[in-house]
């Protein structure tokens, strides 16, 4: 308590005392007995008032004991199931909750995993997948600053993510992988990987390449072999031994018919194969009948024409022809056309482009002959300074005519194009605006243009080469630009007429990745509508079994997750409640089980995680010897903590209840003996 408050109250005492003398002896005239006692009550009475105005605090201790928690993180994927240990793996859990000595050490805490972290621990075995490091790098987030040993229950298989084995060196805590499965390497063979593109072109031959791997001490012989239906495409013996376990297995195969095609590879088991899950993996091509040809027309040389060239190219579906104006092309060899700042020579190609009702991308800059381009066409017009100015780009996420995401823009080097007002005089959808000297603009940079059934996009800056290069300087790679120019390209090279409402699917799906389905849905002023009320119904072409799920919205689409379905072929159709309006479409799901591949614990990770982070290896059966080094380890202490509390005198309610008797019998007192 602070010296002021200590002075108060002394202060307090005295004037209570004073006033209580004052009333009660100096004032009556008449002294008796029971004055004294009246003086003592309003004494107390106004001293406990002016205490509770001054209100002191008080500093509150409490001490508690805190135990050292045990994090219990089991694997609950399908590979659990498929070795048999589903049953002894709940068997420990149960075996952890009951143990009266485990529990009295350790506070326990439990966590089940696959794909992600979740706090519940209703064991089903049934997960698809499994990210041992992603699980660890989330309870890493959540016990970092606590001690908290964690119990690994899982078999060390893991699907996808990043390797654990080397993950769990930034792990803070000791892990305890307990062993699930059998750490016996046995004989198996079975298809470690296959490589194949999802497309190919009718009438060419697609390549494959197969992993195979094979774990024994013997020298064997077996097949492999690649069916279409009931047709062997493919077929070729294969032999292994101890040292050579592995083959590669490269093989091309015709794509002979449109359409999505399907096939199984198989790799014929030994006879002492206890699992031969992983002897067959189904895949599944597409084949397109068309190739999209891009001619892109430029009378001058820049930098952009051969990033424009390689962006479009990344698509081994489509190919770019560079040309003059002055040259002739017969435009019907082409889906779209790329006009690069174009100039007076370009007036024979945009009558062309007209008659024929081409679509094409213009891309004005620097050099473009505003000119010519107003007084060709009548869409837009730019004012003509013959100045220059640097725009950098800046995101429309209200864009709507196709579905696209913001690749970092904000980042991207400026365009150079000509200083000056433009003008639209149709309806347009703007992509990326200007911004001017870090001032942001509601001037267009990036447009696109549906009219009298013609697309046209029209960028007004050059410099895309920049784009690119900056796009590879942050992610390593061409691929967020590349799909940006891909989808402008796709829009522009088709010929179908707007919807208002468009569905995103894949031709098919691989058994363990995400099923998801996209749709757009836009007014009848053809702006995305955010109020919808979008169905799903799928049907499985083999049973005719049918279930609808509504569409939620994400950003600029609706979207569906339709990872439950089970492999086989299915039709859609998503409509909009209280509209007249629909679509449909097909896909198939491949059968594939990614955690139906192991026969194995994978003994080599899990103990190299042990040994990271100062743990040890332990199998199911070892819980006793697990429980006793846990109890005995010395490094995990209960701790006895305090917590002080400061409490104001004010918040003690006793306090007040204690002043309002005093009162209560005084003036009773003074009543009963006719003081009052």
């Amino acid at each position: 308590m602070q010296t002021q408050t200590i002075l108060l109250i002394i202060l307090a005492f005295i004037i209570a005392l004073v006033v209580a003398l004052y009333q009660y002896l100096y004032k009556t005239k008449k002294k008796h007995k029971k004055s004294f006692f009246f003086a003592f009550l309003r004494f107390l009475s106004v001293f406990a008032l002016l205490v509770l105005l001054i209100n002191p605090t008080f500093k509150k201790h409490t001490y508690f004991v805190e135990k050292p928690t045990l994090v219990v993180a089991i694997d609950n994927s399908k590979s659990i199931k498929y070795l048999k240990k589903d049953q002894e793996v709940s068997t420990f859990i149960e075996q952890v909750k009951s143990d009266p000595n485990l529990n009295n050490r350790f506070s326990i805490v439990y966590y089940s995993f696959s794909s992600t972290l979740s706090d519940s621990l209703s064991l089903s075995f049934d997960q698809k997948q499994t990210n041992i490091s992603k699980t660890l790098q989330d309870l890493d987030q959540i016990y970092k600053n606590s001690i908290a040993p964690t119990l690994l229950v899982t078999d060390g298989n893991q699907t996808y993510g990043k390797d654990y084995q080397y993950s769990s060196k930034r792990y803070k805590q000791s892990i305890y992988p307990v062993i699930v499965g059998d750490t016996i390497t046995v004989t198996d063979t079975k298809i470690q990987q296959l490589n194949v593109n999802k497309y190919a072109y009718l009438k060419n031959k697609f390549p494959v390449e197969v992993i195979l791997n094979y774990s024994g001490n013997q020298d064997v012989v077996t097949s492999f072999e690649v069916k279409s239906g009931s047709d062997t495409v493919y077929s070729q013996d294969v032999s292994f031994s101890d040292e050579n376990n592995s083959v590669v297995v490269n093989l091309t195969l015709p794509a002979s018919n449109a359409g999505v095609v399907q096939y199984n590879a198989r790799l014929v088991p030994l006879s002492n194969e206890k699992n031969t899950g992983n002897n067959n993996k189904a895949f599944a091509v597409e084949v397109i009948d068309q190739k999209t040809n891009v001619l892109l027309v430029s009378d001058i040389l820049h930098p952009d024409l051969g990033a424009i060239k390689k962006s479009i190219e990344s698509n081994e579906r489509r190919s770019v022809v560079m040309s003059k104006p002055s040259d002739k092309k017969n435009l019907d060899d082409y889906q779209m056309v790329i006009l690069y700042q174009p100039n007076s020579r370009f007036r024979e190609l945009y009558k062309n482009l007209s008659s024929q009702r081409k679509n094409y991308f213009t891309i004005t800059g620097a050099e473009t002959d505003w000119i010519f381009l107003n007084a060709i066409q009548k869409k837009y017009a730019h004012e003509i300074t013959r100045q220059t100015e640097y725009y950098l780009p800046r995101f429309n996420s209200n864009y709507g005519t196709f579905l696209f995401d913001d690749i970092g823009f904000q980042n991207y080097p400026p365009l150079i194009g000509t200083f000056g007002e433009v003008i639209i005089n149709t309806n347009y959808d703007p992509l990326l605006y200007r911004t001017i000297s870090n001032i942001e603009t509601e001037e267009p940079l990036l447009i696109t243009i549906e009219e009298d059934g013609i697309r046209e996009a029209v960028l007004f800056g050059n410099g895309l080469w920049r784009w690119r290069a900056q796009n590879y300087l942050d992610t390593q790679n061409f691929e967020s630009f590349d799909d940006f120019f891909s989808k402008i390209i796709q829009y522009l090279a088709s010929t179908k007429r707007k919807s208002r409402l468009n569905t995103i699917s894949e031709s098919f799906y691989y058994g363990n990745a995400n099923i998801k389905i996209k749709a757009e849905y836009f007014t009848k002023n053809y702006e995305f509508d955010r109020r919808g009320n979008l169905r799903i119904v799928t049907k499985n072409k083999e049973t005719e079994a049918t279930q609808t799920v509504p569409m939620i919205l994400k950003n600029n689409s609706y979207e569906v997750d339709l990872s439950n379905l089970s492999p086989g072929n299915y039709d859609y159709t998503v409509t909009v409640t209280g509209e007249n309006i629909s679509r449909s479409g097909s896909f198939t799901v491949l059968e594939y089980d990614v955690e139906q591949q192991f026969l194995n614990a994978d003994v080599t990770k899990l103990k190299q995680v042990a040994t990271n982070t100062n743990g040890n290896v332990y199998s199911l059966d070892q819980r006793n010897i697990l429980f006793k080094n846990l109890i005995e380890d010395q490094r995990y202490q209960t701790i006895q903590k305090s917590k002080e509390n400061v409490v104001s005198l004010i918040d003690w309610k006793y306090l007040l209840a204690i002043v309002i008797l005093l009162l209560a019998v005084e003036w009773f007192a003074r009543k009963y003996n006719g003081l009052i």
